[in-house]
């Protein structure tokens, strides 16, 4: 039996702040259990679910040498869905309102914990044969493990998986605080190694490090290797490429389900979509103050409120669709004050057209999911995304930009050949989007039997966790066996 431990900063259902945590804590759940033994290990935070916290259980505890501090970890475990977590404690870098500090905090606390995972092994008596490293907040992992760790036969033969989930975030802070932080040598600080633009980078020193990289979608794999997408990093992705995969991320089908989902009013399956899609729009529309109007084309977003989620392209024609199309929306996210005070001026004037919720409510992302005709992600990059895939189980149409992910699992209509799941755009231009928005709607309007075609292959898609978990198990193989 093959011995996995994925390493993450958070997973569900301990801690959440983005798609990270449902990789993290869904994917450990689809893999073989006859053949792997698959365990998850998190930072023990303070702000952690209280009813989740009391149920963790002491193993014991231990000291961690980070250059010349010794510092107290505690280990924690507990069990969810047949999984094993593990869990570091130390409040001093672990406590707080959020599991993220200001960012010369993290480097520090991540540091520690990254550390603390690799000296913990003994002690819970759990010798990998593979550790899956998640972000930059784990990319010290396989640097420790190559280098403080290296000379030591219990860590001897452990292979490394690293994923990237987005290429933005590095960790980069000044190399000589990393170095009093970590007591790494002096000489792997170098633009081969952990150096980059004279700053020291976790998340390149995984991917130098790792025997492996992964990403979330086989576009953003290329993308990652090219100037444009590299965030800097694209030399190095690029020469690295013959070790670098792109797996789509996939959905827990358990919790996204229709036919089950306690948040919606009417579940329904790809049988009784059309029914059960009129009866929760009608709801959704009573519930959020929206016009009941059977036939306005309702488009749902639930999202961060930021650039990269292409919010600038919806800000910017915002007033036009809402003066002069029969359209609605339904808004869940928060984000940027810019973004968040923008529709909140358009909910004053139009507020029979658009709806909003600053914040998140698994409750409310759930009812948009099942209740809309389209979902909106005209995302300037996007690693791989969920929400057009949770859209899609729902048979909730995507309107989507062309990029990462996004391009990977929306397939473009085509009213000649009937075929496509969504619609899409290529360029980052706001007026492409918008011609997106009114084809879609055009589409939803006068061929309906195109769409609502459209609406049960979306639902027969399959983008559980399912799939995905076969390539790494493929790719876990392959590391195991030498290949």
């Amino acid at each position: 039996m093959k011995r996995i431990l994925f390493v993450s900063s958070e997973a569900v259902p301990y801690i959440k702040t983005g798609g990270l945590a449902d990789v993290a804590g869904s994917l450990p759940r689809y893999f073989d259990r006859k053949e792997y033994d698959v365990r998850v290990i998190l930072p023990k935070y303070v702000c952690m679910d209280e009813k989740l916290a009391s149920q963790l259980s002491f193993i014991c505890h231990y000291y961690v040498k980070l250059n010349w501090r010794e510092q107290y970890a505690g280990i924690f475990e507990a069990e969810y869905k047949g999984i094993r977590y593990y869990f570091i404690d130390n409040e001093y870098y672990f406590a707080g309102p959020s599991p993220y500090n200001m960012l010369h905090e993290d480097v520090e606390k991540f540091a520690f914990f990254s550390k603390a995972v690799l000296t913990a092994l003994p002690y819970i008596d759990f010798a990998p044969d593979i550790i899956h490293c998640h972000d930059w907040q784990t990319g010290l992992v396989p640097v420790f493990l190559r280098t403080s760790f290296g000379g030591d036969p219990y860590y001897a033969g452990i292979k490394t998986v690293y994923t990237i989930h987005n290429m933005k975030f590095q960790g980069r802070w000044r190399i000589h605080a990393i170095m009093d932080i970590t007591g790494l040598p002096a000489q792997i600080f170098n633009a081969n190694e952990l150096e980059s633009y004279g700053e020291a980078n976790y998340l390149k020193g995984g991917c130098v490090y790792a025997d492996y990289i992964t990403t979330v979608s086989p576009t953003y794999a290329y993308d990652i290797t090219t100037t444009e997408g590299g965030e800097g990093l694209g030399g190095l992705m690029f020469a690295r490429r013959d070790f670098l995969k792109g797996i789509v991320n996939g959905v827990d089908y358990e919790e996204f389900n229709p036919e089950t989902d306690e948040y919606i009013g009417t579940r329904f399956s790809v049988d009784t979509v059309l029914e059960g899609k009129r009866a929760n729009k009608a709801a959704l529309q009573k519930e959020t103050g929206l016009a009941v109007e059977e036939d306005a084309f309702l488009i749902g977003i639930v999202s961060r409120l930021t650039d990269q989620k292409g919010f600038d392209l919806i800000n910017y024609m915002m007033e036009e669709m809402l003066s002069t199309m029969d359209v609605q929306f339904v808004v869940l996210g928060s984000g940027e004050k810019r973004y968040e005070d923008s529709f909140w001026y358009f909910h004053d004037r139009y507020p029979e057209k658009l709806s909003v919720y600053t914040g998140y409510s698994d409750e409310r992302a759930h009812r948009i999911y099942a209740s809309c005709d389209a979902f909106l992600m005209p995302s300037l990059f996007e690693p791989c995304g969920l929400s057009q895939l949770m859209a899609m189980r729902y048979g909730t149409i995507p309107i989507v930009r062309e990029t990462g992910g996004l391009k990977d699992t929306v397939e473009a209509y085509n009213e000649y050949e009937h075929t496509g799941t969504g619609f899409s755009f290529c360029n980052y231009n706001a007026h492409e989007m918008l011609f997106a928005i009114r084809y879609a709607q055009k589409i939803f309007r006068s061929c309906r039997s195109d769409w609502n075609d459209m609406i049960v292959r979306d639902m027969k898609q399959d983008f559980s966790w399912d799939a995905s978990a076969r390539q790494y198990e493929e790719l876990y193989r392959s590391l195991s066996d030498g290949r």
